[in-house]
């Protein structure tokens, strides 16, 4: 920030005096307009947790093929996200679908404010296209549910009884059926009290699956109690308008036009190809901005 303040200020002496120095001042301005933005979303992302690492679950929704393809597009969207702000995305859990796609896939992103950003992709995702699985090519809709944690850190305290668990092993299987395994290495934990189910495959032990698979239970019984808390405050202060996290937030359409709109927001774009490769900071600034102003409307 120091650094930008003394170049533009010797950019305007420079001006001043008459010297050629306007493109340069132009692209230090730029510079400058990034960081503000930069900064101004820093302050919205002013909860605790939004400064961690985050855990994306993604679910393909009913519909076989149709959502299991949409949720492989959606997980190519958010690695192409995540490989575009520099951070750091690694697939712990996949479930390949019978014919394409997959049934759920679970990344683990380390990355600055990851959970900050992404918190705002948590809910359900539509796609309405020709369908390129359907010999008589007609328009098909296909949803996916997006849900993301926050990773705990290990001086938060999350309580969970050995007795409250089922754990399951099974043999850890890749793409088109082939097995990576041929042990029963991946494991799968239900915590009874909940029905919350998390799966890991991707380590090449039991043991190791079974540790990430804890980290992955602690992070969404976190996140349950943050969406508690969060439900009892607007409840308290009588918003109205609250999103529930489960319900459909954005719609990608394919034809017979081509349009990406959030539904939360209003924000939209004709480019459906730049959102599906990753473009996304500008739906998650708008729905940034949207919280920060219900937020300021609540407390005036």
């Amino acid at each position: 920030m120091d650094e930008l303040r003394d170049e533009l200020l010797t950019f305007t002496d420079l001006l001043k005096e008459g010297e050629p120095a306007e493109t340069d001042a132009r692209e230090t301005l730029k510079t400058a307009g990034a960081f503000a933005d930069e900064l101004e979303l820093s302050v919205k992302m002013s909860s605790p947790e939004d400064s961690k690492n985050a855990w994306l679950m993604i679910h393909a929704g009913a519909g076989g093929t149709e959502s299991q393809d949409w949720a492989e597009m959606l997980l190519r969207m958010y690695l192409r996200f995540c490989e575009g702000r520099g951070w750091k995305a690694d697939l712990i859990d996949r479930q390949d679908g019978e014919e394409a796609g997959l049934k759920s896939a679970t990344l683990h992103v380390v990355g600055d404010h990851a959970y900050g950003y992404l918190k705002s992709e948590m809910g359900v995702h539509r796609l309405v296209r020709i369908s390129p699985f359907d010999a008589a090519q007609r328009r098909h809709t296909s949803f996916a549910s997006i849900y993301v944690s926050p990773e705990v850190d290990e001086d938060i305290q999350i309580d969970i009884a050995e007795k409250d668990l089922r754990v399951d092993t099974y043999r850890s299987s890749g793409a088109g059926g082939q097995h990576v395994n041929v042990t029963d290495s991946a494991v799968r934990i239900t915590h009874l009290p909940t029905g919350i189910v998390v799966t890991c495959q991707n380590e090449r032990s039991q043991g190791r699956n079974r540790d990430m698979a804890m980290r992955v239970l602690r992070a969404r019984l976190y996140q349950r109690a943050l969406d508690e808390r969060r439900a009892e405050e607007e409840k308290l202060v009588g918003d109205k308008k609250s999103i529930e996290w489960g319900s459909q937030i954005r719609s990608y359409v394919l034809h017979p036009y081509r349009m990406v709109k959030d539904h939360r927001t209003g924000h939209e774009t004709g480019d459906t190809d730049a959102v599906l490769d990753g473009e996304l900071t500008p739906f998650i600034e708008a729905y940034l901005k949207s919280r920060a102003e219900a937020g300021r409307a609540v407390g005036a």
